[in-house]
């Protein structure tokens, strides 16, 4: 048990040396919230999943320097979390087809509770707030019925469900509410599949990938967009909205391994989908783009590889590819909260990384796909 001093070795001291610790809540004790403001010590800065030793599973909270504040339990792999829009509540979405989404209290660094999709749906992984931080939006799938919706659940209810957007399509991943506040973009992957094969894809032949938009308030469709008929087996699965409000997004490609195709693209309202660069700058990238971000000036997007071990970084405004980082095992790219052009990128070794350097480093966890930044 750590304690409040150990021969002269303060405890915030022994946390500070360690870095992305894997000590859990139970064992954290209070400090000084105030005093730690100044320096962003022991405020959260980034959320992600992450698999411990032993293959348990978890959630966990770090400040900027990388130092866990946190963590909680989760009973399988999670994926992406989400913010409420006054960042003091944070909701990760289980791991496709998984059932549970757990809410976390940032204030108070506790678990507030947890809810499930009601019977024959199951999350995909992905949701957002509405602007007011009323209405949860969680991407999920009502396989029986071979559709993907839009869950709507009530913040200030116990998260109680009140409804439900269709997507217009197969397989919805990630969704975002764009910057106007009204339109919501949601990334159909195209793939049919069910929980009782849990991680069988069973329409590739038949994949129908698309971009939509819809209206916020009523779920009524503005635009669907389809990838060209050749890419009809790349499955769109993570965007980010540009500060031009452009949306990009990155494919998972079904079809044969040996095929050149390019994963990345952005695309404009009422406009043609435009691929980011020509197949070969993918050649590397083991045919999977792990995650999508955009920095705090929306001026870069990040994209990351972790089959490929690279990271893409795009100039949003004209497109052009400004860097690709060779991390192994890369997977989560998140704004850096310090550097309005910079991002941090987290990975399967257990580090984080920033500016070219690792931030901290946990031998014994595996970092998940997605990076959140407060």
């Amino acid at each position: 048990m750590v304690t409040d001093s150990m021969d002269g070795i303060t405890r915030r001291k022994l946390l500070a040396g360690i870095g992305c610790t894997t000590f859990l809540t139970s064992m954290m004790m209070p400090f000084d919230k105030s005093a730690a403001a100044h320096s962003g010590a022991g405020q959260p800065a980034f959320i992600a999943a992450r698999k411990e030793a032993g293959e348990q599973f978890s959630v966990a909270v770090l400040d900027r320097k990388g130092e866990l504040l946190f963590s909680e339990k989760l009973e399988n792999r999670g994926h992406a979390t989400t913010l409420s829009p006054d960042k003091k509540t944070a909701v990760t979405f289980a791991r496709r087809p998984g059932h549970i989404a757990l809410v976390l209290d940032l204030e108070n660094f506790s678990r507030q509770q947890f809810f499930t999709p009601p019977q024959g749906l199951h999350f995909y992984g992905h949701g957002f707030f509405s602007p007011d931080g009323r209405l949860l939006y969680a991407t999920e799938n009502d396989y029986e019925n071979e559709r993907g919706i839009l869950g709507i659940y009530d913040s200030r209810n116990s998260y109680k469900r009140l409804g439900q957007f269709d997507t217009h399509g197969i397989g919805p991943h990630e969704a975002l509410l764009l910057s106007d506040g009204r339109t919501i973009a949601v990334a159909n992957g195209g793939i049919l599949t069910h929980p009782d094969y849990p991680r069988e894809k069973l329409n590739l032949a038949t994949m129908e990938p698309s971009l939509v938009y819809l209206d916020a308030r009523d779920g009524r469709l503005l635009e669907r967009v389809k990838l060209p008929a050749e890419y009809y087996q790349l499955s769109i699965r993570h965007m980010a909205e540009a500060g031009d409000g452009s949306v990009w997004f990155g494919g998972q490609y079904e079809g044969n391994p040996a095929d050149s195709v390019s994963l990345v693209g952005k695309h404009n309202r009422g406009s043609e989908i435009a691929f980011s660069a020509p197949p070969k700058t993918f050649a590397h990238m083991k045919q999977y783009i792990g995650s999508v971000a955009a920095s705090k000036d929306g001026k870069r997007i990040a994209t990351s590889a972790p089959r490929g071990d690279r990271v893409a970084i795009w100039d949003s405004r004209d497109g052009s590819l400004l860097e690709i980082k060779e991390l192994v095992d890369a997977g989560g790219v998140a704004a850096n909260p310090d550097d309005p052009a910079d991002f941090v990128i987290s990975d399967g070794l257990g580090s984080l990384h920033r500016k070219g350097e690792r931030l901290c480093h946990t031998p014994d966890i595996a970092w998940d796909n997605h990076l959140t930044s407060l």
